[in-house]
């Protein structure tokens, strides 16, 4: 959530600085970045010192749920295994590994600027197999092995090299933050990019073996090729055909729109599909207040709102589209709370001028001795009634909904007219810690840590247990919807709609 929601003076003041900020920066390019040099391991476990330091000063959610003791334990387990040099993607994934045991979403590790910028350009060689992940189920998604006839779109996975679907997904999850206890998140991280995460915890090889099962529901085994990406060595680019008209700036900014939002109507179900794939960017307030006029102008009874893939972004967004289905006053949080802001090791922080600034307008210090996001806390939000969506409301949830989606399920789940379908989420029902995202970067390595400054409790009578909000309407994966290339949840909603129409019109029969 890199945006605070707060009221017009606060954005104001926020929004210059961050200006000020970005025209004062520039970044350079590292063409000489070499993934393969190793860092001695004193300068490694300086980087980890100061880590362990920076999140003990400003963490707001340290010890939530992890206690003290665990943490110093996690930390010197890793510390204490650093006793050889090592390339930049190995210190990440023992820091990712400690940093997972804070149980914080928020609190992820990424490769440092070069790293990344040397990764876009040379693609490696990486395990073949794209899967969907739950559970203890593996189902194939894709095959980078395009020639590969028997690892095919649904196909489910039992082992590989011999390592279970349990013990192959626990190894793979020790280096994702997730809030509390949500796997689901681990999941749904793993489902987008399990070849990533495999290489993670597991060696690479030129083949693997295989354990699977067939569409008559045998056992088999195969070996699958390593995928080794083909480098271009044509100097030239290929010409494009004269038949392909070439997109203008305008179709390209209306597709980088969509892929953020889009509303679309299914006449025949009676319902309106909106699909939210983030709350930052894509002109959401106009976005919003233009679906819904349509909305009311084609008088549509039901409204499908998809977050499966919202990992958040805006707190502000969030609440506005909020505005439009809650039926009361509400705010976004029972508490908003940082340990400092006073940034003691800004020099390693990055924005630190930026959040200082903004927390000294922003905050106050109360009696817990915790600095208050009054703003987050005490304004009222009332719903909007020109434009007040009435009908029925089905939310779409998933393991990757997060941060400020999980804030807008909360807000509207419970709703007389609003049903949550799908799985349970990746961010926690009983808060998070997020609002102000700054990066610290380690001065050895330069890999990244996001640090969240602010504990965020949007209702304080949910229980506090480590775990996702719960849909009102389970559905889960399914191999067999997998391979015929069905979305499950559209279809379970199309149902639950037309039951409601028929109770109805059997209801307007008696009378």
């Amino acid at each position: 959530m890199p945006k605070p929601g707060a009221n017009a003076k606060f954005q104001c003041v926020y929004i210059f600085l961050c200006m000020l900020f970005l025209v004062g920066c520039s970044s350079v390019k590292q063409s000489t970045y070499n993934p393969n040099t190793k860092l001695p391991p004193d300068k490694l476990k300086e980087d980890f010192t100061l880590l362990k330091k920076i999140l003990e000063a400003n963490h707001p959610s340290l010890y939530w749920y992890t206690s003290k003791d665990s943490i110093d334990s996690y930390f010197s387990e890793s510390f204490n295994s650093i006793n050889d040099s090592l390339t930049e993607l190995q210190f990440k994934n023992k820091v990712a590994w400690f940093v997972s045991k804070i149980r914080c979403g928020h609190t992820s590790v990424r490769p440092s600027k070069a790293y990344t910028n040397y990764a876009s350009e040379h693609r490696s060689k990486q395990f073949p197999l794209l899967i969907k992940a739950w559970s203890d189920t593996l189902v194939v998604l894709g095959n980078l092995n395009r020639n590969d006839s028997i690892f095919k779109r649904g196909t489910l996975i039992t082992s590989i090299e011999g390592i279970g679907n349990r013990t192959l997904l626990d190894s793979m999850f020790q280096f994702i933050s997730t809030d509390g206890y949500g796997d689901n998140f681990k999941n749904q991280v793993i489902s987008f990019n399990f070849p990533l995460y495999y290489s993670f915890a597991f060696p690479l090889k030129d083949s693997f073996a295989v354990n699977y099962i067939d569409t008559l529901g045998n056992s088999k085994s195969a070996f699958i090729k390593i995928f080794r990406p083909v480098k271009d060595t044509s100097k030239q680019k290929r010409p494009t055909p004269k038949t392909t008209p070439q997109p203008t700036r305008k179709e390209i900014r209306m597709m980088s729109l969509k892929s953020k939002r889009n509303l679309t109507f299914d006449t025949a179900s009676h319902f309106a599909y909106m699909r939210l794939a983030t709350f930052t960017g894509g002109n959401l307030r106009s976005f919003f207040k233009n679906s819904f006029e349509e909305l009311q102008q084609n008088n549509t009874p039901n409204l499908v709102i998809d977050l499966r893939e919202n990992s958040g972004g805006s707190i502000g967004a969030a609440a506005n589209f909020s505005r439009y289905i809650k039926d009361k006053s509400f705010h976004i949080a029972d508490t908003a709370a940082a340990v400092s802001r006073s940034l003691s090791y800004g020099k390693y922080i990055h924005p630190a001028f930026l959040y200082k600034a903004v927390m000294r307008f922003t905050t106050r210090k109360k009696s817990d001795g915790k600095f208050h996001f009054t703003e987050l806390e005490n304004h009222q939000y009332k719903p909007f009634h020109s434009l007040h969506y009435n009908g029925n409301v089905y939310v779409l949830q998933g393991g990757y909904t997060f941060s400020a989606a999980t804030m807008f399920v909360l807000s509207v789940k419970g709703q007389q007219n609003v049903t949550v379908v799908g799985e349970e989420t990746g961010g926690g029902n009983y808060g998070t810690s997020a609002v102000h995202l700054p990066s610290i970067v380690l001065p050895n390595s330069n890999i990244q840590i996001v640090l969240p400054l602010y504990r965020v409790v949007p209702d304080s009578t949910q229980i506090h247990n480590g775990k996702g909000i719960q849909p009102d309407v389970l559905v889960q994966p399914s191999a067999e919807f997998i391979r015929k290339a069905v979305d499950h949840k559209i279809e379970v909603i199309k149902e639950l709609i037309k039951q409601k129409e028929q109770r109805g019109n059997t209801k307007h029969k008696e009378n």
